[in-house]
């Protein structure tokens, strides 16, 4: 398109919603999975995860020798985010969540078994570590059909 030609506006009758913190978290808390990303090797690594909310805080399952959790644990309250989404493709809605905040392994013993109890591992691997995310800051948005 040259200086002189008019910019052309497509309208695909969707809009983009800010969500608040509580409608973004109620999101997140219904999610079956998101994405924790974190720093290895000074670049961004995004691992899939299930996850649980308590207390304003992200409960994810891993490895301890897992590359995520090996992180975590050797800088304990390293800052990661975490997303879970939830998009129809063929309507064009639905939304996003992005939790920020810091890592660290759950290390009481009572927290840790009750955290394995309830988030069972997707596939079959030892999953022996816990971490919590702090929901520090919150952000999401929803994709919605304006027809």
């Amino acid at each position: 398109m040259g200086p002189s030609e008019p910019a052309i506006t497509v309208r695909t009758g969707h809009s983009v919603v800010e969500l608040d913190r509580e409608q973004a978290l109620t999101l997140l808390a219904r999610a079956p999975f998101g994405r924790v990303v974190y720093t290895r090797d000074a670049l961004p690594a995004i691992r899939p995860v299930n996850h649980l909310l308590e207390d304003g805080r992200v409960i994810v399952r891993a490895r301890l020798a897992s590359q995520f959790s090996t992180a975590v644990q050797r800088r304990a309250g390293i800052v990661v985010a975490y997303e879970a989404d939830d998009i129809d493709l063929d309507r064009r809605t639905g939304w996003s969540v992005v939790v920020t905040g810091i890592a660290r392994p759950v290390t009481d013993t009572t927290r840790l078994a009750r955290y394995q109890q309830l988030l069972q591992p997707w596939i079959d691997a030892p999953m022996d570590g816990v971490i919590e995310i702090e929901a520090t800051i919150v952000s999401g948005i929803r994709l919605v059909d304006d027809l």
